[in-house]
């Protein structure tokens, strides 16, 4: 990869993404299995896995949603045909909005601030 545009940093932060979630995916399916002991000894919690694999796997799905659109957008030149291309673009459309944005919402310390000052 040369990182000549900022499509090739995109994808490595794509697959940075990814290899965080599956370590932590591992880490959580470990943790669950041994005595609560050995994970303090190791000094991981589980609940810290789970929290950043449900946060990478968010960040991922929307990235990859975000390189559909992308790379599939109306008017762009493609190998594939334009039923396909547009079909690619809609569900790169579809995974935004169905995405789990209140992970993020909700949990968020501005969200939580800007909730209480409204109330």
């Amino acid at each position: 990869m040369k990182f000549e545009s900022s499509l090739d940093f995109f994808i490595v932060f794509i697959i940075f993404i990814k290899l965080v979630f599956v370590f932590s995916a591992i880490g959580h399916v470990v943790l669950t299995h041994v005595p609560a002991s050995v994970s303090k000894k190791i000094g991981v919690s589980d609940a810290k896995l789970l929290y950043w694999k449900e946060r990478t796997e968010f960040i991922f799905i929307v990235s990859m949603s975000i390189l559909l659109i992308y790379h599939f957008r109306t008017g762009h030149v493609k190998p594939i045909s334009s039923e396909s291309s547009l079909l690619f673009f809609l569900f790169g459309c579809i995974l935004i909005v169905t995405a789990k944005w209140e992970l993020f919402l909700k949990e968020a310390p501005w969200y939580k601030k800007l909730s209480q000052s409204l109330q």
